[in-house]
């Protein structure tokens, strides 16, 4: 067994990371409780407490029961009634109405961050929306919050984001100089997937963030974003490394998907194949956005 003081600091608050990620909340103690034991000791000495007690007069005559006139008990009060979740279909109609409404990305966040229609906010730290700037007409799109966005409130923080950070600079970019964003904008308990009406309800928050940064390049990160604007049931690996189109408002924006950096933390020997995907991308902003 591995103690805490065998571990590097650096070790040691990798570990802390992969429990809280994990939904750990309770460590366990260094050394092991016998809960039977304490069970049956409480036991006995409520039963050695109780034998100690000492008996009442067999001849002390019987205590004549008073009769006391007991108030009127009150009917329990009824509990409060939820408030009724609203319907799916309304929901988005309003998620609808509050991004279209938003005429700059600081109104939509104003909007996101004052919408209620989505439980995925019920559960979640922060509202995550985009950060960077629109100016340099790249985007970058990942699927939903992590853990580590989710404290930050900021998208791509952590590892994953170091990650991406290197991979950025390795084309020549700045997470300064490009718009970062997440499909889902409130991380889902549990990092489970979100479910298709939750899905449909955020819909319109990214595809107002996408209208109003106008980019000319998107570079789509991980299995569930690939799916969500290329409207295909293929995996990662059968999605990325060629161009396509998404439409968003009205207007086709040539989009590529790759590995989320998350999946590269997971499996590194994938690391060559979002390399070539982003010679790829480099390749095309150098071309049609920089040249």
């Amino acid at each position: 067994m591995i103690s805490a003081s065998d571990l590097t600091p650096a070790e040691l608050a990798a570990l802390l990371h992969f429990h809280a990620d994990a939904g750990v909340d309770w460590l366990l103690e260094d050394q092991p409780v016998d809960r039977f034991a304490e069970f049956e000791a409480m036991r006995a000495a409520r039963q050695g407490a109780r034998a100690a007690q000492p008996r009442p007069e067999a001849t002390a005559p019987a205590a004549r029961p008073r009769t006391e006139r007991r108030p009127a008990t009150k009917p329990a009060a009824a509990p409060p009634r939820a408030t009724p979740a609203i319907p799916d279909e309304q929901a988005v109609e309003q998620a609808r109405f509050a991004a279209e409404s938003a005429r700059s990305l600081s109104e939509l966040k104003t909007a996101l961050e004052a919408f209620n229609g989505c439980n995925l906010k019920n559960s979640a730290r922060s509202t995550i929306f985009a950060s960077g700037t629109p100016e340099g007409r790249i985007m970058v799109i990942g699927p939903m919050p992590s853990a580590d966005d989710d404290r930050e409130g900021a998208p791509f923080a952590g590892r994953a984001g170091q990650l991406l950070d290197r991979m950025l600079a390795a084309i020549g970019l700045k997470r300064d100089e490009i718009l970062l964003t997440n499909v889902i904008p409130w991380r889902p308990p549990g990092n489970r997937a979100p479910s298709p009406p939750e899905i449909e309800i955020c819909r319109p928050f990214i595809e107002r963030q996408i209208a109003l940064a106008e980019p000319k390049a998107v570079l789509l990160l991980g299995n569930f974003t690939a799916r969500h604007f290329f409207g295909s049931t293929e995996t990662i690996h059968g999605l990325r490394g060629e161009w396509r189109e998404i439409s968003v408002s009205g207007r086709t924006i040539p989009a590529i998907a790759s590995l989320h950096p998350q999946e590269l933390l997971t499996a590194p020997v994938n690391k060559r194949l979002a390399w070539s995907d982003l010679l790829t991308f480099k390749n095309y902003i150098a071309a049609e956005i920089l040249g």
